[in-house]
């Protein structure tokens, strides 16, 4: 019982301390943003990505901001956050991992003995961890699949537009305006961008940096070089709306034609599992002599990584790049 009441101790301080610097994060927002925005309008760049929509830290973070900012996972997590299209901050998803980690370090030594232990403590603890991280990057590919889908009729309707006599930046504003969300939120930043002041190729760049995507990178680079160059623009851009649209189609069929070694992979991957866990309730001491013995153990860790990279191997194999 001592031990329980102190884990929960620890878990509940954890929590206030992550409240109370989520309460220093709201107090930070309004100054941040209007930073960004007149750092974005004077072109200069600060940071590698510059987002109206999106808080960035504070130049001189202090306490947990700090700790948080001075590991390289913090960069790239503010990088996937923000590409997920949420308001989250590095440190919050830290904060949270943390916690959950923790959590589930701790439940694994309540559990019973016959299925609790430090093993499944680690275990616990790795995949709570994980899951806020997880959530993120199932966050950022959901929301860049609905962008990629979006793409092309946003291209036929900056070629429409701009047939029909309009300027090409009144035309990013009508498709901010018209096109649904979430790349009618990525268009309306593009046009807030380059409205308050920004060159249009740093307000681009910052496209591709908060969507990367080719088919975003390849309108960029269309833009840019008509820029340069001159040329008919709409007609660059339904064009380039027909190729991403045969691109969709051929990546149908290659989805298809890899459907079997995806159902292959899943199987796999679940049985073994599946097959552990009926073991564990069907019959709780089989496994336990195994997991005590010293060569068991080493089965067992061998297994589980043969098990990692066997699943790696075969979606390696059935990712095919259109």
């Amino acid at each position: 019982m001592v031990g329980i009441l102190a884990s929960f101790i620890v878990v509940f301080a954890l929590i206030l301390m992550a409240v109370s610097v989520g309460l220093k994060f709201f107090d930070a927002r309004r100054k941040s943003q209007m930073v960004n925005m007149l750092q974005t309008a004077a072109g200069e760049s600060v940071v590698a990505i510059t987002s109206l929509l999106k808080e960035i830290e504070p130049e001189n973070p202090g306490g947990l901001k700090q700790l948080v900012s001075s590991l390289h996972f913090a960069r790239h997590a503010q990088v996937q956050i923000m590409q997920a299209g949420l308001t989250w901050s590095s440190t919050r998803l830290v904060s949270i991992m943390g916690i959950l980690a923790i959590a589930g370090f701790v439940v694994g030594f309540v559990l019973p003995a016959p299925v609790g232990g430090f093993i499944v403590s680690v275990v616990l603890a790795v995949l709570l961890g994980a899951a806020p991280y997880l959530y993120i990057r199932r966050k950022r590919k959901k929301r860049l699949d609905t962008v990629e889908e979006q793409f092309p009729e946003a291209l036929d309707f900056l070629a429409r537009s701009m047939r029909a006599g309009h300027a090409f930046t009144i035309s990013l504003e009508m498709l901010g305006e018209e096109a649904p969300d979430p790349l009618g939120q990525e268009f309306r930043a593009l046009f807030n961008e380059q409205n308050l002041g920004a060159p249009l190729d740093t307000a681009l760049r910052n496209l591709t940096e908060r969507v990367p995507l080719l088919d975003v990178r390849f309108f960029t680079s269309s833009v840019l070089l008509q820029k340069q160059t001159g040329g008919n623009l709409s007609e660059i851009l339904q064009r380039l709306a027909y190729v991403i649209r045969e691109r969709f189609r051929l990546k149908g069929q290659v989805k298809a034609a890899s459907a079997h070694g995806r159902l292959t992979a899943t199987i796999l991957t679940v049985l073994p599992i599946a097959t552990m866990v009926g073991m564990l309730v069907v019959a709780p001491g089989y496994l336990q002599g195994m997991a005590a013995d010293p060569d068991g153990q080493k089965l067992i860790v061998g297994a589980v990584i043969a098990q990692i990279l066997g699943n790696i191997c075969i979606k390696k194999i059935i990712n095919i790049k259109v």
